[in-house]
């Protein structure tokens, strides 16, 4: 019970967020209007996409240093969840422009288009990582490219959406919510999501880590017990 209290909050507010998202009252904005609950799904989402890929990003760089295949287990399943919630990001927020944007679910707008590019290089990173059979040179090359990709992730998702014109809140000339419109209701709801989706994601990422584990145990038995006699040989 005691390592399980965070699945409780997060299974708790869940619940809270999918009731609250769509009861609860928000503003009436123009254009917007009913679809800006969606902003309880949709931004939670890439908070969790790039927390997860952060954490990656570490377990690569600690492979690197380690040289351990746990380590490597641990990034390739973070990234493995993050891909995972940048697709549900990404659909949910065509799903609003096809209410919102003029010109349907996809407009190529920048955030779009910086968006897609970056689940494109993460795309690459599990394709490299399937063409690669030796599980040593795998892990090796496929934890640099996680650090490639986890560099060039936060100019397109933070910095060039916001240098350009774009209909999507945070670019240039369009403030993001936090500036304007998401009164005291709204953020009773979305800060909560944020942390029901995050714990949601860790949640994924931590059953995938478990059975992979496993499986690596498993194959590997045979070798861990041959290095076990042969460190109980040479200290005897």
């Amino acid at each position: 019970m005691r390592q399980s209290w965070w699945k409780i909050v997060c299974v708790a507010l869940l619940a809270y967020t999918l009731i609250g998202g769509m009861l609860l009252p928000v503003p009436r904005l123009f254009i917007l209007n009913e679809t800006i609950r969606n902003l309880y799904f949709h931004v939670p989402m890439w908070f969790a996409m790039v927390i997860l890929f952060a954490v990656s990003f570490w377990y690569a760089i600690k492979y690197l240093r380690s040289g351990k295949m746990e380590d490597d287990i641990y990034s390739v399943q973070f990234a493995n969840v993050g891909i995972l919630f940048s697709v549900l990001g990404m659909l949910t927020g065509m799903e609003w422009a096809t209410y919102t944007w003029d010109g349907g679910p996809w407009t190529g707008d920048p955030k779009q288009l910086c968006a897609a590019l970056c689940m494109l290089i993460y795309f690459a990173y599990l394709v490299l990582r399937a063409g690669i059979k030796d599980e040593e040179k795998r892990a090796n090359i496929s934890a640099v490219m996680n650090i490639f990709a986890f560099a060039l992730m936060i100019p397109l998702i933070f910095v060039i959406p916001r240098m350009v014109s774009s209909l999507h809140p945070g670019g240039s000339g369009n403030p993001a919510f936090s500036k304007y419109d998401l009164d005291s209701d709204m953020r009773m709801v979305f800060y909560p999501a944020i942390i029901a989706w995050i714990l949601l994601s860790v949640w994924i990422t931590s059953l995938c880590i478990r059975l992979n584990l496993i499986k690596y145990k498993k194959d590997n038995s045979f070798r861990f017990e041959l290095e076990e006699k042969i460190a109980a040989k040479s200290k005897a």
